[in-house]
């Protein structure tokens, strides 16, 4: 069996799977390889005088049989890789939002120089037949880099955020260096069909890319497969989760405070892609048009710190808490406060419980890779008395659970009365949806989707031999 190589920007130890995310899909599958992980080390370092912070040094552990290499990153780096081009112009324009956009002409070398480092420090660890798989937007440009130093082996990309339509990816300046760099991998990954659409209308009229079926295209004189693998979660392991300590007391104290009440939940970062503003003002709406729920209905929402250090955060926060107040302020009273806003982050091992005991699970994103809260909430609810999820069609995992109650989030009428129609589902039709939804969730779990991807990227035609590839 070839080695999986695993190239992201953050590194997880594949022993810890409590912690949820990438160690969770992959860690069987790098322990049964001997694989390798490979990326930032999360630190931030000065620059010694007369050179550049982290070039060229490795960090090296071991998580039983998986290899852990990471790299520390120059403030400038930092600062122009991770937030300035990463999270300044990708994230913002990968999820419609031009107008947060920093076109700063900086930051594009700083993402460009890390990617380079990536590749001149990962080139000289690869096998010949090793398979390496990057993920996520801040290493879009790795492939062209690594085929730059003469690496023919099979790489693969996924992209865990959403992938705009073509007009609006125009609008990066340098766009076609992006997306050249793209489709220098054998396969790229996507989280729903909508995103794989929008890649392939991208290369097609942009790149006059020639289809020559099942997912490959001819572009840039090599070949590359793209598809939509959608993420899921590991079911049997989120359901145990629910079954233990931390979960159970949890399920019982919300039970038992919240005994006369109905409620809801929300769990997400805080960040603008998630609509929690527009939530706010559903749920507003709702307790206007709905007396009946007063004093009946309480939501609780939490809002993980996140990039606090950025102005569009510092405001999203600001709306939040002037929203959260005024609900409470104008619909409350000594016995009800309707918003329970928690600005913290909850541990993983409490959530399965928080859920269980939640008629209604309020996944409202403007736009949003997948949501795996939505997944999470399904696998934690009682078979026998399960709660409704409420679901943005803009979420990726729209997709995939069209028996959520789907909702646009722009629209506060519309999510407003989605919400009571769940607030009043009689049982029956809840079992119905969940027994359907929980299937999904099932049928494609996180090894699904990890099993799917490696099996195409194995399938992938490799990179032609004697193709030169010209770095970018």
């Amino acid at each position: 069996m070839s080695r999986l190589v695993v190239v992201s920007n953050r590194v997880a130890d594949p022993r810890k799977t409590a912690a949820g995310g990438l160690a969770v899909a992959l860690a069987e599958v790098l322990k049964n390889t001997g694989g390798l992980w490979f990326g930032w080390s999360g630190k931030v370092i000065e620059a010694e005088a007369g050179g550049r912070a982290g070039e060229g040094q490795m960090h090296r552990h071991r998580a039983g049989s998986v290899k852990l290499l990471t790299v520390d990153l120059s403030r400038e780096d930092h600062a122009t890789y991770y937030l300035g081009y990463a999270n300044g112009v990708l994230w913002p324009v990968f999820h419609y939002r031009l107008d947060l956009a920093d076109f700063d002409a900086g930051y594009i070398n700083g993402y460009r120089r890390v990617n380079q480092l990536f590749a001149k420090l990962l080139a000289p660890l690869l096998k010949p037949d090793d398979l390496v798989w990057v993920h996520d937007y801040h290493l879009v440009p790795l492939a062209s880099e690594l085929r730059a130093l003469g690496c023919q082996q099979r790489v693969g990309f996924f992209l865990h955020i959403p992938l705009p339509p073509p007009m609006i990816l125009a609008a990066i300046p340098g766009h076609d260096w992006l997306m050249r760099g793209l489709c220098a991998y054998n396969l790229v990954g996507f989280q729903s069909q909508t995103d794989h659409e929008h890649f392939c209308r991208y290369i097609e009229h942009e790149a006059k890319a020639q289809a020559i079926g099942e997912g490959r295209w001819r572009v840039f004189n090599r070949t590359v497969q793209a598809g939509a693998f959608p993420i899921g979660i590991d079911v049997d392991e989120f359901t145990a989760l629910a079954q233990a300590r931390e979960s159970r007391e949890m399920f019982a104290r919300m039970k038992r405070d919240y005994s006369v009440r109905t409620l809801m939940v929300g769990v997400d970062r805080l960040d603008y892609s998630k609509g929690l503003p527009q939530r706010m003002r559903a749920f507003r709406e709702l307790l206007h048009k709905h007396p009946e729920t007063h004093k009946h209905a309480t939501l609780i929402q939490i809002a993980s710190p996140s990039r606090e250090d950025v102005s569009a955060y510092t405001d999203i926060l600001h709306e939040l808490e002037s929203l959260c107040g005024s609900i409470n302020g104008n619909y409350g009273d000594l016995e009800w406060m309707p918003v329970r806003y928690i600005h913290r982050t909850v541990a993983r091992a409490r959530l399965p419980g928080l859920y269980r005991a939640s008629r209604v699970a309020l996944v409202t994103p403007l736009r949003d890779g997948m949501n795996l809260v939505a997944k999470e909430f399904i696998a934690a609810q009682d078979p026998e008395d399960p709660g409704v999820l409420v679901l943005s069609r803009f979420a990726g995992a729209a997709e995939q659970l069209p028996e959520a109650l789907l909702v646009n989030p722009y629209d506060t009428e519309g999510t407003a009365t989605a919400i009571q129609m769940a607030l009043q589902m009689p049982l029956e039709e809840r079992r119905t949806r969940h027994h359907a939804l929980l299937a999904t969730c099932r049928q494609f779990d996180v090894h699904w989707w990890c099993n799917s991807f490696l099996g195409a990227l194995r399938e992938a035609q490799a990179q032609e031999s004697g193709t030169p590839w010209l770095r970018l």
